[in-house]
């Protein structure tokens, strides 16, 4: 099971490393342009905020373990990560986007699973 964790957790690092990095360095615009339609009611810092979580988040999954350096945080980082899905999650649902609100829905399983693991029976 440990090396599941570290498979979904790897599988998520890149993801929201992937989508954070993205939100950063790509204009609100095109963004929206490109299918984040969401972006357009949020103003540009918000949107950089986000992408800066996802980001942040990322590292924490995998970093803190890797290098034994304050493991623990892996399971807070998963555990934000799951937060910030539920607020995807509430976000989609509202503005009634059928695909965004599957992968929310798929990362927020995901992250969930990772925090239950390192916060439980398989702790670092």
């Amino acid at each position: 099971m440990n090396t599941a964790l570290w498979v979904i957790a790897g599988v998520l690092a890149l993801a929201f490393l992937a989508a954070g990095l993205m939100k950063i360095s790509q204009p609100r615009e095109k963004l929206a342009a490109s299918g984040m339609a969401w972006t357009a009611d949020f103003s540009p810092g918000a949107v950089k905020t986000v992408g800066a979580v996802e980001v942040l988040g990322a590292v924490g999954l995998i970093v803190p373990a890797a290098l034994g350096v304050a493991p623990a945080l892996a399971a807070w980082a998963a555990l934000g990560l799951a937060a910030t899905m539920l607020g995807a999650t509430a976000l989609h649902l509202r503005r009634k986007e059928a695909t965004a609100l599957l992968v929310a829905l798929l990362l927020l399983g995901l992250a969930a699973v990772v925090a239950w693991g390192r916060f439980g029976p398989y702790a670092f």
